[in-house]
């Protein structure tokens, strides 16, 4: 499994409460591009719309800047392939206050290009400094045993 592109801040910004995999409707050229890891998942999330789910704002370069067709649209949003109960979930989990579906990783599964999302809640600055305090010592433990 090779991993794409990532959300790298999500863990910090936001608390996951839970992962999906879904598939996405793609065309041609954004796979080639995805392939080559030319994209951006921050500023990415889910909405669902009666019984379909779309990915908007993820940022998808086009495989070949110089050569790239003239109606790309980077940011267009992008169909999401999920069962009907996963679908139905996130639609509950989304409606709650302060609850939001964004996109985590785009990786490979075989031949096809899978996303995994989460319902997430953002984290208060408070929350964001103890995520630091504990990252910290964990380090300086880490350290000291290592020298021992």
């Amino acid at each position: 499994m090779t991993t794409y592109l990532s959300h790298k801040k999500a863990h910090f910004d936001y608390e996951i409460l839970e992962t999906y995999e879904a598939g996405l409707v793609l065309l041609g050229h954004e796979v080639k591009s995805i392939r080559a890891s030319r994209g951006k998942l921050e500023g990415g999330f889910v909405i669902v719309r009666g019984s379909e789910a779309f990915l908007v704002g993820v940022n998808i370069n086009p495989y070949q800047p110089s050569n790239h067709l003239k109606k790309h649209d980077a940011e267009r949003p992008r169909k999401l392939l999920l069962k009907k109960k996963e679908l139905l979930e996130i639609e509950k989990q989304t409606e709650t206050a302060g609850l939001t579906a964004i996109p985590l990783k785009l990786y490979n599964s075989g031949r096809n290009i899978k996303l995994q999302l989460a319902v997430v809640k953002g984290k208060k600055k408070h929350d964001k400094r103890e995520s630091i305090k504990a990252r910290d010592t964990k380090r300086d433990i880490e350290r000291i045993l290592k020298t021992q």
